[in-house]
């Protein structure tokens, strides 16, 4: 083998860039057990603010230190390979930005009959329709009023400078759907904002591509209705005048006062306790020491130290004409770790009491960093009496990010007339202060800009210049315009997973990775002897690059994303089975160790190569279509793939070669495994017509039952509400159904998760109202229910809901996804073996394999003891078996196609195939097995989250591989021209 050294070298860089991203992991795990020991009380209860709170306080403290180099916490979190929502628990959301209300503001809330007929005919069609909103709106409104212009209803005073009354309907058609993308990102910076309150909660969002929607996700999230409130609340944007800190002087010498005051009482105590005389800090807050004041008493000496203390904080103003941002005289930075220290101050009464009543103290938004030191600035406002602002961002009517005129990033905004007036009048009095007064400007209480004021502003245009960066200039830009125009958030989808199921799934999916990966290990090892431990070493070298390049992506681990791991230890085990069958081969045929090892690797690589191009296909597919928990599978799958091919093909060859070249023996099988599967002849293809049989059967039966009774749809496939309820003593399903058919106006689905003490309850209460009130409404609804149940006492585990339109968007993308992966994979077939007949026989066996599964999963749904649904990971779960049937298939059918190429002119190809296949059993069968153990640990030891989706790729890989043999295959001979025709007989291998 060539490039050895490349192998070793690239082996030897990847894990130990793995550890290191690995590390923060168990740095995090760390500071995650100090937390949880520093808020435990006594008899073993956490307090779980005094936890958070001790998480608050190493944010941005140093809590690692690897070979010289400083990470604080937040720099681990941000390099942790994190655990899932179904594991540590929180909320997932997904947000629409309603676009009919959109449309309204920019019609200025027209009432024409025809207008408003159009929006509800797009809302209606919207349910059942992957078509934009604006696309469903248009047409419904040019079928109704054929001759009558777009223009007439958005051309007003809100889109003066955008719409015309002679505009086209496709320049109008163009405006709308820019506003709507605008007020879309709009939304989104908003939420972005909102969200970084959580702190270390390592709240994640992203906007989901081609949709108007918003996807977040809040870990530990414990709240739902506060969630609700942040997510979907109208954002304030608010103006105000600024204080300067040096105006404040006497009040905040007073407040300094009575904390120098308090740090004297606290060290006196210390030094009284102190046997040795030695001073101790105390630990109590001290504004005098963050401002810059060591004074040890509170004498007028220790007030102008305190005073110089302030002047030495101060920087001279950078005065930029007109309007411009600027580090004003006074202006007070605080490093971060310390702003928790400045809140607890500012929040007592009694310093309050030092500050006038019209005094607000605000945070600037971001951070500024002086050497390698990051400090935010302290600001007071003046909030007046009744704490409402001179101008809020209704009156912004546009902003753009822009240059000033030194080339700075910068923003440039518009008023309306009402705004105009009063920005005037303001601005008149900010520039007659002496120095020049300052406009801060908020939204949801921090501060984005306080600019300085040169001059009156009488047309309303401003520009607010600065340290922005182009980014940074654009999102201020739509922090701004968020008031112009009403884009309003609702909730299509939601889901919550208590701490208490989020900790039972970390058990399951550990137990299952450790159970899982020790019985691939030990499988290898009997099976294979020697070549086993080297698989076995690959093996765990892939579970080890898998991770590690997880933590580098700062990926989150989720229970489908653990099934996806375990898949990809399976497939890197399946290579290495390809690879010691072909030397086992040349071995028993009497070669020498050395060339047989040569020849297996050459024979079984294009196998490999096939087997891992097809799943990589299909996990792209999953990847595009996929969303949430099937993003996380098909991610796994993918890294594992790639992962799996360079340990089993590079780095066992490698292994291989170092010891061969040293005379070491390498033994590929025991005794008892030499010829494993081997003496086994089947007559595959002159058994194909009761194959076939057996089959239609099954399948008939299956079409049967779906006319009867229809699909079992999860709720993510016909939206409603599911929750997961656990009981104190054990209760009946139909116990419990009837205690909430009444509040829910119908029996809801209720089956077991479990356990007869926990339930998931699925209803279709209220399943068209997206509003908040109908999600408080329908937890009312249960909790009414549940209380009938006097002698029981339940708790909600989970909550899950799905709007009846984005139901519809991911049942459509699940038939596509299907169709795609299935396309896909014909054309690489069609492509690799260059005939027809093997893409047919391929094809064929997948939707045989599909139409199997579904038929057997729709008969068998009613007697099994858990939820078996068709839902999203029903169809990963499908994708993943079309996968390894396709692996299967395209092993068999590299046998096949070698074993074509020697066929003789006097043999039948019924009988070469079928040879074929018997040749290749011993494979099929040892690769078969050790998936099934893999998806047997995770069907028992998963947890009910993943238990459907378990059974299904453990039937599917079960009827993936009598599909491949018994039915794809058949196919292939029943298209392929005979060249002698005779009755096929198996024989020996």
């Amino acid at each position: 083998m060539q490039n050895k050294g490349l192998v070793i070298s690239l082996a030897v860089v990847i894990t130990l860039l793995c550890f290191y991203y690995l590390s923060f992991t168990f740095v995090s795990y760390n500071v995650q057990r100090k937390a949880v020991a520093a808020a435990t009380d006594a008899s073993g209860n956490i307090d779980i603010n005094k936890k958070q709170a001790y998480l608050d306080s190493v944010w941005t403290t140093p809590v690692y230190n690897l070979l010289g180099a400083e990470f604080t916490y937040k720099e681990v979190k941000d390099s942790e390979l994190s655990l899932g929502l179904d594991l540590q628990g929180g909320m997932h959301v997904t947000l629409e930005v309603s676009p009919a209300d959109i449309i309204k503001g920019l019609s200025g809330n027209n009432q024409d009959s025809s207008f408003v007929n159009a929006l509800r005919v797009a809302s209606k069609q919207q349910k059942t329709s992957r078509e934009s909103y604006s696309t469903l709106f248009f047409r419904a409104y040019r079928q109704a009023n054929p001759d009558k212009r777009l223009a007439s209803i958005f051309a007003n005073s809100s889109t003066r400078d955008k719409i015309a009354t002679n505009d086209d309907d496709d320049k109008v058609i163009s405006v709308v759907n820019s506003e709507i993308e605008s007020a879309i990102d709009r939304s989104f910076t908003i939420l972005s904002n909102r969200l970084d309150q959580f702190g270390t909660s390592q709240p994640n969002i992203q906007r989901l591509p081609g949709t108007g929607r918003i996807q977040v996700e809040i870990p530990g999230a414990d709240n739902p209705q506060r969630v609700r409130k942040l997510l979907q609340g109208v954002a304030r944007l608010e103006f105000w005048d600024v204080i300067e800190p040096n105006t404040l002087n006497t009040q905040l010498l007073a407040i300094n006062d009575v904390l120098v005051k308090e740090q004297k009482a606290a060290k006196t105590a210390v030094g009284a306790d102190d046997k040795t005389g030695t001073e101790t800090s105390a630990s109590g807050d001290d504004l005098s020491s963050l401002l810059g004041d060591s004074t040890k008493t509170a004498t007028a000496a220790d007030s102008a130290a305190a005073q110089r203390g302030l002047d030495s904080l101060q920087n001279l103003a950078n005065v930029s004409p007109l309007f411009a941002l600027s580090s004003p005289p006074g202006a007070f930075r605080y490093a971060l770790k310390d702003t928790a220290k400045i809140n607890d101050i500012f929040r007592r009464h009694d310093i309050r009491n030092l500050l006038p009543r019209t005094v607000g103290v605000f945070w600037a938004n971001k951070p500024d960093k002086i050497g390698n030191d990051e400090s935010l600035e302290l600001f007071f406002l003046d909030i007046g009496r009744d704490g409402k602002s001179r101008l809020t961002g209704e009156v912004i009517t546009d902003a753009r990010g822009d240059l000033d005129e030194y080339a700075r990033h910068a923003v440039s905004m518009k008023m309306n007339a009402k705004g105009t007036r009063t920005w005037a009048k303001w601005t008149a009095e900010a520039a007659s202060k002496s120095p020049k007064g300052r406009i801060a400007i908020t939204l949801d209480n921090t501060v984005y800009s306080a600019p300085s004021v040169n001059g009156e502003i009488p047309n309303g245009n401003s520009q607010i210049s600065g340290n922005f960066t182009d980014v940074e200039a654009k999102d201020l830009a739509n922090v701004l315009k968020a008031g112009s125009l009403p884009a309003p958030t609702k909730i299509v989808e939601e889901s919550s997973v208590g701490p208490t199921l989020g900790a039972e799934s970390i058990r399951n999916g550990i137990l299952s990775i450790i159970v899982g990966f020790l019985i691939i290990i030990f499988f290898m090892m009997v099976v294979y002897n020697t070549s086993g431990w080297v698989a076995d070493l690959a093996v765990i070298l892939n579970l080890i690059f898998l991770l590690g390049v997880l933590a580098s992506l700062n990926a989150a681990l989720t229970l489908p994303g653990i099934a996806g791991i375990l898949l990809s230890l399976a497939i890197a085990v399946d290579a290495n089975v390809l690879i010691n069958e072909r030397v086992k081969e040349d071995l028993n045929a009497g070669k020498s160790l050395e060339a047989s090892i040569r020849a297996g690797y050459k024979g079984a690589f294009s196998a490999i190569i096939d087997s891992n191009v097809t799943t990589f296909i299909k996990g792209l597919v999953l990847l595009a279509f996929g969303s949430g928990l099937i993003y996380g599978f098909a991610l796994n799958l993918i890294i594992g793939i790639v992962c799996s091919f360079f340990t089993s093909v590079f780095f066992t060859r490698v292994i291989f070669e170092y010891y061969t070249r040293r005379g070491k023996k390498i033994s590929f099988s025991r005794s008892w495994s030499k010829t494993l599967f081997r003496s086994i002849n089947i007559d595959f293809i002159g058994n194909r017509k009761i194959y076939y049989t057996i089959s239609g059967a099954i399948v008939v039966a299956g079409i049967a039952m779906i006319a009867v009774k229809g699909f079992n749809y999860g709720v993510d496939f016909k939206g409603g509400r599911t929750y997961i309820v656990g009981f104190e003593k054990s209760i009946s399903a139909p116990d419990l159904r009837n205690a909430l058919e009444a509040s829910f106006e119908e029996a809801p689905e209720v089956k077991t998760f479990g356990g007869s003490t926990k339930y998931k309850i699925t209803t279709s209460y209220l399943v068209d109202d997206d509003s908040d009130e109908a999600t408080v409404k329908a937890e009312q609804q249960l909790e009414k229910g549940l209380a009938k149940l006097t002698d029981n006492k339940s708790e909600v585990l989970s909550f899950y809901k799905v709007g009846p339109t984005i139901a519809n968007d991911i049942k459509v993308s699940a038939v596509w996804s299907l169709l795609v992966a299935v396309v896909l994979m014909f054309l690489y077939i069609l492509i690799r073996f260059r005939k027809w007949q093997f893409a047919l026989g391929t094809v064929v066996s997948l939707f045989h394999t599909v139409l199997v599964v579904l038929s057997l999963f729709v008969l068998l749904e009613p007697i099994m003891p858990f939820t078996m649904e068709i839902d999203q990971a029903f169809v990963a779960a499908i994708l993943t078996v079309i996968g390894y049937s396709i692996n299967d298939s395209v092993v068999v059918f590299d046998r096949v196609r070698e074993f074509l190429s020697l066929k003789k002119s006097s043999e039948s190809t019924s009988i070469v195939v079928n040879n074929a296949l018997n040749d290749t059993l011993s494979r099929t069968l040892i690769t078969g097995m050790s998936t099934l153990f893999v998806l047997v640990i995770l069907f028992l030891f998963g947890g009910e989250t993943i238990k459907g989706f378990t059974f299904a790729m453990l039937i599917g890989v079960l009827i993936g591989t009598y599909s491949s043999l018994c039915i794809g295959t058949p196919v292939l001979v029943d298209f392929s021209p005979e060249e002698k025709q005779a009755e096929p007989k198996p024989v020996a291998a």
